[in-house]
């Protein structure tokens, strides 16, 4: 019995671990898209943030492929695309293999907005780099590579 509770402390000791770093990205984020907002640079709303979050994960989806990833119908996705691309932070580009077929490009603008989030990713991992041995950084990316491609089946990437 007390074993079973230490694995079940160990797992809800990886669980918080996680879980905190995963919410200090995502506060560290915000701070940062907050103080856009204040110096009036941010014209993206929330809901158009994560659209674009869909999008450059997806590496240039199409209409169709982003609103079927964010479930929301064609038209839905569309208004929405239309919206970005009128902003300036989605262009389409056409596709050399179909001309009928669009897909959605993230513009420069919304890489400088991204960066945001992307810098300090970098300066964290070059933290981790300075912190840990190189053998230990290597664990870390295996162990990171297989929870990415093996152990997260429900979100598919290219």
């Amino acid at each position: 019995m007390a074993l079973v509770r230490n694995k079940r402390e160990r797992n809800k000791v990886l669980e918080k671990s996680f879980d905190r770093i995963y919410t200090k990205f995502k506060l560290h984020f915000y701070q940062a898209v907050f103080t856009r907002f204040q110096t009036r640079e941010a014209s993206l709303t929330a809901v158009e943030t994560f659209c674009m979050e869909i999008i450059r994960a997806l590496d240039e989806p199409t209409i169709n492929e982003f609103a079927s990833f964010a479930n929301i119908s064609s038209p839905n996705a569309a208004y929405k695309v239309n919206s970005l691309i009128r902003k300036g932070y989605v262009e389409k580009v056409q596709s050399p293999n179909d001309r009928r077929e669009y897909h959605l490009r993230p513009t420069q603008k919304f890489q400088d907005y991204y960066n945001l989030s992307s810098t300090y990713v970098r300066q964290v991992m070059d933290r981790v780099r300075e912190r840990f041995t190189p053998e230990e950084v290597a664990q870390m990316d295996r162990v990171l590579e297989i929870v990415g491609q093996e152990l997260m089946p429900e979100v598919n990437l290219k």
